[in-house]
């Protein structure tokens, strides 16, 4: 049990460090484009993002005043159960709550023409492998979305950037493609989650 915490524990220093890290694209001979945020080795990779250290000021401000926080009831009203899974799971909640603002704008009844379902936008395999009984209560949801972030954070040795596409395009689309999947609609949600990552980040610390 003791290793087995340790191991999360050492997952999630990784996810938090490479979070402030920078962003790296290769494209490879079919024209695929694969990123990740741990520094790359051989070449062919370029930087296309640099992320801060600090937290700069304007930037923090520029955040607080940002349209998407404008219902605050709305975006604060799941904060407990978003810190007792991020906890469970060794997660940044920062990290959980950019998934909730692209997946579901933090509203809990929404279900998509593909059928995912509730704020984290679970699929009913997803829902019931994770232990979800019911995907529209709040806490059984963020927890079985949380809980399905770790295993993927854990199957990709804490890569950020993979971890949000195999939550959008599915393991084996990553796999196949060995990195995010040439699909529009992922290129898409990789970059929102991460811009509103960073963007909580900022103004959360954590």
């Amino acid at each position: 049990m003791l290793r087995v915490a340790l191991g999360l524990w050492l997952l999630w220093l990784c996810l938090e460090h490479e979070a402030r890290a920078d962003i790296y694209e290769f494209v490879d001979r079919d024209g695929v484009a694969h990123y990740t945020n741990i520094a790359p080795k051989g070449r062919g990779w370029k930087k296309i993002l640099k992320t801060r250290k600090s937290r700069p000021k304007i930037a923090t401000r520029a955040f607080r005043q940002s349209a998407y926080l404008s219902d605050q009831k709305r975006t604060s009203r799941y904060d407990v159960y978003i810190e007792e899974a991020a906890l469970l799971y060794q997660l940044p909640p920062s990290f959980i709550r950019a998934v909730l603002q692209v997946e579901s704008n933090f509203y809990p009844d929404v279900i998509s023409v593909d059928g995912a379902m509730g704020l984290m936008q679970l699929m009913p395999a997803t829902a019931a492998s994770m232990g979800v009984r019911n995907p529209f209560d709040p806490r059984e949801n963020i927890f079985g979305g949380t809980r399905f972030l770790r295993v993927l954070a854990n199957y990709f040795n804490g890569d950020l950037i993979l971890t949000i596409a195999a939550y959008n395009a599915g393991q084996a689309a990553v796999l196949k493609y060995q990195g995010v999947p040439p699909y529009p609609e992922t290129r898409r949600y990789v970059q929102n989650v991460l811009r509103h990552y960073y963007s909580y980040r900022m103004a959360n610390g954590r």
